[in-house]
């Protein structure tokens, strides 16, 4: 078991953590104001995926392998800036194609796509990697029994966090979203927005 007092500590670091606003955040909100609220919530569902296979990652010491490899954080680091620059030119491109009603029909992406990228996009993060291996084990403690266990709890309660936090930025952001898009002209200005903030994403990550 986990140490009460701990756990205390704990749930209120990752609620303030969750609260910072960050890559995944600014892809969800970009998601709910651009596509609508439906895609808001993919967008989270997604990202908390990815925080499902970091967690594992983290417990079965494969995060480990990762930190202590600059050449394989440097390889998903610009990996995940590739795909976010790959987004952002994919959806500038889109926003090319003109306001009329069947073209506003094409540019809100399916579902699965935006839940798709955000998965994606979070597993590219190797901030989130190693964040996760320095930040859970300090919660751990050898007198409450099996570590493992400890951290795939630990895990699991940031996971459960952060997709509540994401959640109610994904419906806010998405119900100006669906505001938005009952005026066609706002809608190639959403994506060209979108576009340019994917594309301001990729440069953060390589610079950083």
């Amino acid at each position: 078991m986990i140490d009460v007092n701990s756990y205390l500590v704990f749930l209120a670091t990752v609620l303030l953590i969750c609260l910072v606003p960050g890559t995944d955040m600014v892809y969800i909100v970009t998601n709910g104001i651009s596509q609508g609220v439906k895609a808001g919530l993919l967008a989270s569902v997604g990202m908390s995926v990815g925080m499902l296979v970091h967690t594992a990652a983290v417990v079965l010491g494969l995060a480990a392998l990762v930190a202590a490899s600059s050449t394989a954080y440097e390889i998903l680091r610009f990996a995940g800036a590739a795909y976010l620059a790959y987004l952002g030119v994919k959806t500038l491109i889109d926003s090319r194609h003109g306001v009329d009603a069947s073209v506003v029909a094409g540019v809100q992406l399916p579902l699965s796509t935006v839940f798709r990228r955000a998965v994606i996009t979070n597993l590219l993060n190797p901030k989130i990697v190693v964040f996760y291996l320095a930040f859970l084990p300090q919660f751990v403690r050898s007198d409450q029994g099996n570590g493992t266990v400890q951290l795939l709890v630990l895990g699991l309660t940031f996971v459960v966090i952060g997709l509540v936090v994401d959640s109610v930025v994904a419906l806010a952001s998405g119900r100006i979203g669906d505001w938005l898009w009952k005026d066609r002209r706002s809608v190639t200005w959403l994506n060209r927005l979108a576009g340019i903030v994917f594309l301001g994403l990729a440069i953060s990550v390589t610079v950083n």
